[in-house]
């Protein structure tokens, strides 16, 4: 399954991830611009410390919000949480941000 990847910034700490992969709800991330390969029902893919830790499912994007920092538009992306973690997390050195992800290295 397609989607994102996202780097959980060391900032957020580790209590962001255990609700991501614990509490019923949801959350949301940002992307810069439209992502043109990017639809509801794809993943966001969490990477937190250089390493793949889960995926969440897409329920919802939300174009025409502003970043408040640049002023460049951005789109919302809410997935639905808990998400699937990973038991043996995939390692992600060097990847910081954004970026489109095929999953192909996720565990069958």
């Amino acid at each position: 399954m397609t989607g994102i990847t996202k780097t959980i910034p060391q900032s957020e700490g580790p209590g962001t991830v255990e609700e991501l992969y614990s509490v019923a709800g949801e959350f949301e991330f940002h992307m810069a611009g439209k992502p043109s390969k990017l639809k509801v029902g794809d993943n966001v893919y969490t990477i937190w410390r250089d390493e793949i830790i889960g995926r969440l499912p897409i329920i919802r994007m939300e174009e025409g919000a502003v970043n408040p920092e640049s002023g460049k538009p951005r789109t919302l992306i809410y997935v639905r949480t808990p998400g699937e973690r990973l038991a043996q997390p995939i390692p992600r050195a060097g990847h910081q941000g954004t970026r489109y992800y095929d999953g192909a290295d996720w565990p069958v």
